[in-house]
């Protein structure tokens, strides 16, 4: 499958983290910053991207259980390609949404381009 339909059908099959997060990135709701979701980088998909300030949103949830080896490697190659990444559990953005988007909010501001 190619990256774009692979691309397509993450953002089709979305946990209920992911999309009570994107209702409050999407269309420059957070400080007016644009986010895209599921975006190709490199060989992975970045659950949320601000390209403005290099900033990558992951939500983790059960399927990261037991896999912090990849995702440190993970974290690591998107960091040597310029990017910051905000990690939070599914559990924190479905218990604190409006802290989580504060989180990001803060980690956006934190950075002039």
């Amino acid at each position: 499958m190619d990256r774009t339909a692979t691309a397509r059908r993450l953002r089709q099959t979305q946990t209920l983290a992911e999309r009570i997060l994107w209702k409050l990135v999407r269309d420059r709701r957070l400080g007016g910053f644009k986010f895209t979701r599921q975006r190709p980088i490199d060989r992975y998909f970045a659950d949320f991207v601000c390209e403005a300030r290099k900033l990558i949103v992951e939500l983790d949830g059960a399927a990261h259980d037991g896999r912090e080896d990849y995702d440190h490697q993970r974290t690591e190659t998107l960091k040597r390609l310029g990017y910051r990444v905000l990690r939070f559990p599914n559990a924190r953005v479905l218990a604190d949404p409006g802290g989580t988007a504060d989180d990001i909010l803060a980690a956006l501001r934190a950075v002039r381009p």
